[in-house]
């Protein structure tokens, strides 16, 4: 980490997913150096918690309902001038195929639809800044990842909940590469990574993923949060933002994309404009 940037005081910081796991971690590092914080979870009781460690801001959403997003939005556009860092890291991996009241599948919802909703409606925040950077929680899953523009809800395959995810997680890979393209020569960068193997609520869904890593040896064996928010904070404090602007990170090595679709721009584009399409967002703003 760049250490002549770690001073954040004087910075507004927006965690999604911040009432536990890496995103309670990383608001609370945030606050600790000086951050004005956002805090934003699902649990009011846990979110007002971190809240209160943080010395921040409580904002609730949940991410399943893309009407709750725009609340958060707005709520945000209203108390904050400007946003410098966006820490996109609400997420979840859900054991059966369900959808949201929007009527897509819960994975594609949560983990791309709505911080793609939430991005685009605060870029007006995020452009008041003179370094804004969106920093995307993804997943090593999305290598097994397989977007298919014509069933992104996945109603013609099989449910498998880590390919499900893995889906959801390439396009925010997608996203990423995607944003970076449509604010180059702005002061908004972005950056994608995979925190590692971490004890975190994530796969909340999955009864038996959740005793794994409540285990001993699950405990063991798994990064702490605090150990998952360090690229996150690695992205948040290099010198030069534009030297990792659309870049996806392993922890804290650069790496090119394993899944090829991950490499397809053209598909990043055509991911976006229907991403758009499904938010009731102008698909070739900012194009």
């Amino acid at each position: 980490m760049d250490d002549a940037v770690r001073d954040f005081r004087g910075k507004t910081v927006v965690v999604t997913g911040a009432s536990a796991g890496i995103g309670a971690a990383a608001a609370r590092r945030f606050g600790e150096l000086g951050a004005t914080v956002a805090v934003v979870g699902r649990s009011q009781e846990k979110t007002a918690a971190v809240a209160a460690q943080v010395g921040g801001r409580m904002h609730l959403a949940d991410f399943a309902s893309l009407d709750s997003v725009r609340g958060l939005a707005a709520d945000l556009q209203s108390a904050y001038e400007r946003i410098d860092i966006l820490a996109n890291n609400a997420g979840a991996m859900f054991a059966d195929r369900q959808l949201s009241a929007d009527g897509h599948e819960m994975n594609f919802q949560v983990n791309h639809l709505s911080p793609f909703l939430l991005t685009n409606l605060l870029l007006d925040r995020l452009a008041a800044s003179s370094d804004a950077r969106v920093i995307n929680t993804g997943s090593l899953q999305y290598r097994k990842g397989r977007l298919d523009l014509d069933d992104l809800d996945a109603a013609k395959v099989r449910y498998n909940k880590l390919k499900a995810y893995g889906t959801a997680k390439l396009g925010t890979l997608l996203f990423t590469q995607e944003l970076a393209r449509r604010t180059q020569g702005t002061s908004v960068t972005t950056s994608v990574f995979h925190p590692g193997g971490v004890a975190t609520e994530v796969a909340r869904e999955s009864a038996w993923q959740r005793f794994v890593m409540e285990s001993r040896l699950g405990k063991a064996m798994l990064l702490s949060p605090e150990q998952g928010a360090e690229p996150l904070f690695h992205l948040a404090s290099v010198a030069d933002p534009e030297s990792v602007n659309g870049a996806y990170f392993h922890r804290l090595t650069r790496e090119e994309p394993k899944n090829p679709q991950g490499r397809e721009l053209q598909l990043a584009r055509k991911l976006w404009e229907r991403s758009a399409e499904l938010t009731g967002l102008p698909a070739h703003s900012q194009s």
